[in-house]
């Protein structure tokens, strides 16, 4: 069944390569752009993957458990964490798939994302890692807290969701250049036509729900997860010990396999080797990743996309404080490197 693993990680690399499902796009235009086209088809995922999520819970095909939540570990591993995919430039699934795409630069900073991690989760930061998250409160949810069905919140998180869909769908849409189609049929649509972002997000979502019973049925009981798989291959390779390869691992694998054959079969595979400054950020990027993940209990995935669709509180704490430190990054890397406007620049000799 640990098979099942990869079949899932190579659907889910294939779909967000295809899609260009960027989640650190996603923060990142609500700072640069003021543009929520992308952030709203990541709460697409998010509220496809709780209707499905509930629905298996309620089936009983999965038991939903309830944890305490550790506040401060997620405050500062969220904010951590948000910060450095705009450095790393990508998110943990997002390094992994353009990886798989053959930019050298997302290699770095997934070899130390997946090594840092390691460090936090079982290394000599392990010690660190576990006092900041054993600072707690009993409350882990939000439905729990006020005595009320999680339908309730399924019902209101799909609405809202549904609102914001329609109301990108009613702007005027712009006629984009594009070079005549070279293939034709299943080819055409798989590898050549552009995807569109909510039905993309529509099958990730989907793809997320299918992982909860596929990844249960094997003794792990989660749903898709980028960080501890990445720990876990990184501990397998060091000490051999067979026993750290489960489910998940055989996810990330999957997930840079799928992200590969999506390229290669539309052109978009190249060896693209960074500069040295960019080189550097990626590797410092990486390494902020897997510590600020490990803090958090996740990342953009695990947290922001799995724990949100269950109410938790540390899934929802983890994406506000990702948000916002996307936001910092993007203002001291990108936003104030921007030229001022023309009228706004004092004329020489002034």
């Amino acid at each position: 069944m640990l098979i099942s693993g990869l079949l899932v990680g190579l659907a889910l690399g294939f779909v967000m390569q295809r899609g260009r499902f960027c989640v650190t796009g996603a923060f990142r235009d609500v700072w640069v752009t003021r543009n929520t086209r992308w952030l709203t088809a990541f709460l697409v995922v998010v509220a496809v993957q709780s209707v499905g999520v509930f629905a298996l819970d309620a089936a009983g095909v999965i038991t939903l458990q309830a944890e305490a939540f550790p506040w401060l570990a997620t405050i500062v591993g969220g904010f951590i964490f948000g910060f450095a995919i705009v450095l790393a430039g990508g998110c943990a699934t997002g390094t992994y798939y353009r990886a798989g795409e053959g930019l050298v630069g997302s290699w770095l900073a997934l070899i130390s994302y997946a090594l840092f991690a390691a460090i936090m989760k079982t290394g000599p930061l392990a010690g660190f890692n576990t006092a900041m998250r054993s600072v707690t409160v009993e409350q882990s949810n939000f439905y729990s807290v006020l005595g009320i069905s999680p339908w309730l919140f399924v019902a209101v998180l799909v609405a809202a969701v549904a609102l914001a869909v329609r109301h990108h769908l009613a702007k005027p849409k712009f006629a984009m250049a594009s070079l005549p189609a070279s293939k034709t049929g299943l080819a055409h649509l798989l590898f050549e036509k552009p995807w569109n972002a909510f039905a993309t997000a529509v099958v990730i979502g989907l793809i997320a729900t299918a992982a909860w019973p596929l990844s249960w049925a094997t003794g792990r009981e989660d749903g898709l997860g980028i960080t501890t798989p990445s720990s876990k291959l990184v501990s397998y390779l060091v000490t051999g010990d067979a026993e750290l390869v489960d489910w998940g691992v055989y996810l990330v694998i999957g997930i840079l396999l799928g992200s590969f054959i999506a390229a290669k079969g539309s052109g978009e595979f190249r060896v693209r080797v960074p500069d040295a400054a960019t080189a550097v950020k990626s590797l410092g990027g990486g390494a902020l990743m897997g510590i600020g993940a490990a803090l958090a209990g996740g990342c953009t995935i695990g947290n922001a996309m799995v724990q949100t669709a269950q109410f938790t509180f540390q899934g929802w704490t983890a994406l506000i404080f990702m948000i916002l430190g996307t936001g910092v990054a993007a203002k001291l890397t990108i936003m104030n490197r921007r030229p001022a406007p023309a009228s706004a620049r004092v004329p020489v000799g002034v």
